[in-house]
């Protein structure tokens, strides 16, 4: 509660800076001291470029339209070869974005660089004076670990990222429940610690007493020489089983991703329900419901059987989200037929913003 109260304190602080600023504040995504993008205090952003030999630049917006709007927007030439544009008012969270020079995708050498759209991308965080449980707080904190196999399947070495809780190094006897969360296309098993701050929201949450603490493994969704189902079933549990403190029973292990990673949590998880018992998908449900009979290797053809074995089926999605229409679909389809689910909508598109709620609204209701 304190390190909350003093969240908010520091936030109303720096957006009353803000405010008395007409040229706004430094976006908290830039480098070390860029000036720009600047945010003013209506949430419009001031982005610049030094750039004297092009002839048009842009910016653009992380697939054409995003929190920022629908792009690309023309900026404006000054006689010293800096261009300019004021965009928005801007959608708070996080968007990527990057600048068309002359037609060329080029980077901000303003902004801090995130691996999305299969590449490093500049990208925009907006605060929301409205919300802190995404922020680093006054409390205990977790700690992400780099982890490095090798994969049996693929021949391959791999990487995964994995969130062990405040207490996990103290109390070396304590056993973990594990929640094994998966990114969206053209992102990285980087995106929910650096794009999602997945390990603030948990640690907020287990400060607060709202979630159970557990360990939360972060791996590439990506798999040449087999397919992911088969890194997560056969390498990657196994890994995590050995390498760390885990509650190895069903019971015990949750899988949820974000678009792409929420397919992928759907397919694994309900297809394998000897190792799956709680599942979650952040706008990866997009497909809507098709025969549920045949769906997810038959998860559904007998209903009291999920019922009974499946503990959660979360199924989410942001109500500007072009995926919306299909997963509410699946979640009505499911209700009719008798099958438990919880569903999640909000305002938002498909964007990191709405993925940080969802995971906020879901890891609580993990393992209890």
């Amino acid at each position: 509660m304190i390190g909350a109260m003093k969240s908010l304190v520091l936030l109303a602080a720096a957006l009353a800076l803000q405010a008395q600023s007409p040229e706004g504040v430094p976006a908290p995504s830039n480098v070390r001291a860029a000036a720009y993008p600047r945010i003013l205090s209506d949430r419009r952003v001031v982005f610049q470029l030094k750039a004297p030999a092009a002839q048009k630049v842009q910016v653009m917006p992380g697939g054409g339209v995003n929190g920022m709007g629908k792009g690309p927007f023309d900026m404006s030439r000054a006689e010293d070869g800096t261009w300019t544009a004021t965009i928005g008012p801007v959608a708070p969270g996080f968007h990527y974005y990057w600048f068309l020079v002359d037609g060329v995708p080029a980077n901000d050498p303003g902004s801090e660089t995130f691996f999305g759209w299969g590449k490093q991308s500049g990208a925009l965080e907006v605060p929301d004076p409205a919300l802190d449980f995404y922020d680093f707080q006054d409390a205990p904190h977790g700690n992400v670990h780099i982890h490095w196999y090798r994969s049996a399947v693929t021949g391959q070495p791999r990487r995964a990222f994995v969130y062990t809780p405040p207490a996990y190094d103290s109390e070396a006897r304590t056993r973990y429940p594990v929640l094994y969360l998966q990114h969206g296309a053209g992102e990285s098993e980087r995106g929910w610690t650096a794009q999602g701050r997945a390990n603030f929201i948990l640690d907020n949450l287990i400060a607060g007493k709202k979630a159970v603490p557990m360990i939360v493994v972060m791996e590439n969704g990506y798999a040449s020489g087999g397919t992911f189902e088969e890194v997560v079933t056969k390498d990657l549990i196994p890994e995590i089983d050995r390498a760390y403190r885990t509650q190895t029973d069903r019971a015990h292990r949750a899988i949820a991703g974000l678009s792409m990673g929420g397919g992928q949590a759907m397919n694994i998880g309900l297809g394998n329900p000897s190792l799956f018992a709680w599942v979650g998908s952040f706008s990866g449900a997009g497909l809507g419901a098709r025969d549920l009979k045949t769906m997810y290797k038959g998860a559904f053809a007998d209903t009291a059987a999920f019922n009974q074995r499946m503990k959660l089926l979360w199924i989410g999605c942001g109500t500007e989200d072009n995926l919306i229409a299909g997963a509410r679909s699946l979640h009505e389809a499911l209700d009719q037929a008798g099958i438990r689910n919880t569903w999640w909508e909000g305002p938002g598109l498909h964007e990191w913003q709405v993925w940080r709620k969802h995971l906020n609204a879901f890891v609580p209701l993990l393992f209890r």
